[in-house]
Parts: structure tokens; sequence; C-alpha cells
């Protein structure tokens, strides 16, 4: 998937409102606090994310988060939209994604995607180990949810960093990721941007998880250009 236009026009600048609100959105769904997951959204919202983006990272959830938190922030967000339309707000709906591959062209896909966000094959005794992992990855994760195109694959970085930063345990998967958001083209700037976010809008213990690995992986991209 190439850059659009305003993708690399954003690249030289911060984060807009809505790309930011993005990360508490999908923080306090992975955690499942409700509450503040209900404070999130609306200002999300009026930071002019659309009804359809918010339903689609709170669907991505489920893929790091689980069913349980991804169904419970979807009933959540319907309750906010219900609300602000009562109220007579006017949010935007969003558009709807295309349709995606089938079949073996669902794993091709997949598997190209994988490889250009990683910037290379993924492979491992990991998943030699446990080869049906590998095909979830490639078809359900980077096939089924990252080929869908009603949200660009910087936002879905952002709201994965999100979801790991929020969540103890998974700081490999974290710097990973960082990783993969500066495949897509965020800036080391932007990505201190949403440990700022975190510190400010979740808590400090998953500011201090994504500033531990973006200062590792800022590392070892710079040991790996020398």
């Amino acid at each position: 998937m190439n850059k659009t236009e305003e993708q690399r026009a954003a690249s030289t600048q911060g984060l807009s409102a809505t790309q930011q609100s993005i990360v508490p959105v999908t923080a306090w769904a992975a955690l499942g606090d409700m509450p503040r997951l209900n404070t999130a959204l609306i200002r999300a919202l009026d930071a002019g994310m659309s009804i359809g983006d918010a339903k689609e990272l709170l669907v991505q959830v489920y893929a790091y988060a689980g069913f349980p938190r991804s169904l419970n922030a979807l009933g959540e967000l319907m309750k906010v939209v219900d609300e602000r339309k009562h109220r007579g707000v006017v949010d935007a709906a969003g558009r709807a994604p295309g349709p995606v591959p089938k079949g073996d062209a669902l794993l091709a896909q997949g598997t190209a995607n994988q490889t250009q966000l990683s910037g290379g094959p993924i492979q491992g005794p990991l998943f030699d180990f446990a080869p049906a992992i590998d095909a979830y990855l490639k078809t359900h994760l980077f096939g089924d949810i990252f080929a869908r195109d009603n949200l660009d694959w910087q936002s879905r970085e952002l709201a994965t960093v999100g979801m790991l930063a929020a969540l103890t345990g998974v700081e490999s998967q974290l710097q990973a990721h960082l990783r993969i958001s500066l495949n897509t083209g965020l800036t080391a700037g932007q990505l201190q941007q949403v440990v700022q976010v975190l510190a400010s809008k979740v808590d400090g213990a998953s500011a201090a998880r994504a500033q531990t690995a973006l200062d590792r992986t800022l590392a070892q991209r710079a040991h790996a250009a020398d």
C-alpha cells in the first residue's frame, strides 16, 4: 500500500488531533475500562474521527486484546453514538471497506502486507514450532484486517501501539510494532508524541513502556544504519 499524498505531508509534521485520539481509544478498549473509553471516544469524535473509523479501530482491538474487550468496546461506542444523535450531534459516517481477497489470494495478500510492513519476510523457530499461528498472522491479521482499506496502515499501527503500550507483558510485540510504525512512514517525532499522549490521556506506566520500547527501537535502527 502506497502512502497517500496526505500521509506524505503528515510525515513531516506532528500527529493530527484525530491521529492522537486513536491512542487513548484503543488503550482504554484493550484495558476494558469503559468509563475512560467513553470519554476517549467522545474526544475522538469531537476531533473529527468518523463513526466508521471508530468501529474499525475497536474491531481491530480483538486481534490484540481478545473478543470480549472488542465487543464491550463496540457496545460502548454504540452508546456514545446514540447519545450524541439524541443531542443532535452529527458525526461523519466514514466509509465502508472494499472487498478483501479470499482463499489463496488472501494468504498471498496477507504475506505481502506482513513483509512490507515488517521490512522483510517473517520467519523463525517459533513459526516452525507452531505453523498455525504463522498462517493466522498472514491470512487473518495481515490479510483479513490489514487488507481492509477503510483505515490506513498508519492509523492501524497507532491503534496497535496504543493497545500494546497499555497491556503488560507484551514488550517485544510493542517494540516490533514501533518498528512497523516507522516502516509506514510515521516519524520518530510522531511516535514520541504517542508517548506524550499516553502520559496525558492514559497513564504513566503505559507511557513508560512505550518510551522504553521506542528508545530501543531507535537505537537498533541507528546501529543498523552504521
